[in-house]
């Protein structure tokens, strides 16, 4: 009996972590903007959101293979209508005192003009 309790115990926990290792694979969003310039923080995009009300989106960094086919370090695309697919990571950055804070990155992943 004991034995059997250790398999399922083991069975559910590869269960668990093979499930979440999944989402972790697929964890990318998508958005909808017009593409409004490069600053030294980041790749800007322009959305407009269910108010109609317009919000800057902000990507610090973006896949290298992107920039081989759209130069956003230029000017040229600045206007442009993009479907963005990106990813978030979540960094825990701690200070001299101790204190945590989130620190939350995007990157752009994919990119297709509209």
């Amino acid at each position: 009996m004991k034995a059997k309790l250790i398999t399922l115990a083991g069975f559910f926990t590869l269960c668990f972590f093979s499930l979440t290792s999944m989402a972790t694979l697929n964890d990318t969003e998508t958005f909808e903007g017009i593409y409004d310039g490069q600053e030294e923080y980041g790749y800007n995009f322009i959305g407009i959101d269910e108010d109609d009300e317009e919000y800057t989106m902000t990507f610090q960094n973006i896949d290298k293979s992107l920039l081989k086919s759209f130069d956003l370090q230029s000017e040229k695309l600045i206007g442009t209508k993009f479907m963005v697919t990106y990813k978030i990571t979540t960094e825990i950055e701690s200070d001299e005192d101790g204190f945590e804070d989130e620190i939350e990155t995007y990157t752009i992943t994919g990119l297709k003009k509209l």
